[in-house]
């Protein structure tokens, strides 16, 4: 597949079928996607990838724990200014409307929120993390290992394309770290970064039908130096 056609076939897949990935399949994603850059070279990615039983352990888990607070490994942001509010609100509100979820409604709302725990219905998830003593240097955090790990997760949901398979990066997925250590066995020297839910789209879903806008070329871009 071309480069061109990934990234404009790659959306954020909110509805899966049931249909199990093959495990050939993800390796040939996982074993591309390592070709991503990092710093230096420093490659601080790993990756646990789950499905079958294992992943539904994950989500019963998950939705025991559904009244909690996430207790993320790395804090999601305290707020949302400006533009960066704008664009957060104009995604939530059309998935309600394409889901027919009224403003009012929390019954459904709720329901939604658990939809995003149980990862959309998705078959397949990756979850990644690093060292815990690679980010966390003395009284600083060494930002880099982040960045290095959206730099492959892009890799990988690109590369997903090219196998008919959509993905969606989820902060949800990664809501409940202890959760994921105990069922997963990562060690606490881990921090749990980011989940990539995985599978077959649903396209029969209206969920699915849309894409996302992004801003205009000359509203982020600034050029020097050119004649």
């Amino acid at each position: 597949m071309d480069i061109i056609d990934a990234i404009h076939q790659r959306k954020s897949i909110r509805a899966f079928e049931s249909k199990p990935v093959p495990r050939e399949i993800l390796k040939d994603i996982m074993e591309l996607a390592l070709r991503a850059p990092s710093w230096a070279n420093t490659q601080p990615w790993e990756f646990s990838i789950v499905s079958g039983k294992k992943l539904g352990e994950i989500k019963q888990a998950y939705l025991a724990r559904a009244d909690e607070p996430p207790a993320l490994d790395l804090p999601p942001p305290q707020e949302f200014p400006g533009q960066f509010g704008t664009r957060r609100r104009a995604i939530g509100k059309t998935v309600f409307e394409l889901k027919g979820i009224g403003r009012e409604d929390q019954e459904k709302r709720k329901w939604w929120e658990l939809q995003g725990l149980q990862l959309f219905g998705a078959p397949a998830a990756i979850y990644i993390y690093i060292d815990r003593p690679f980010y966390f240097q003395g009284d600083t955090v060494n930002v880099w290992p982040i960045f290095d790990c959206g730099l492959i997760a892009e890799n990988i949901m690109l590369l997903a394309t090219r196998h008919g398979l959509g993905t969606i990066p989820q902060r949800q997925a990664v809501n409940c770290p202890q959760v994921l250590r105990k069922i997963l066995e990562i060690p606490d020297s881990k921090l749990i970064v980011l989940g990539i839910a995985i599978g077959y789209p649903d396209w029969g879903d209206p969920v699915n039908r849309f894409r996302s806008e992004r801003e205009a070329l000359d509203k982020v871009v600034r050029w020097h130096g050119f004649e």
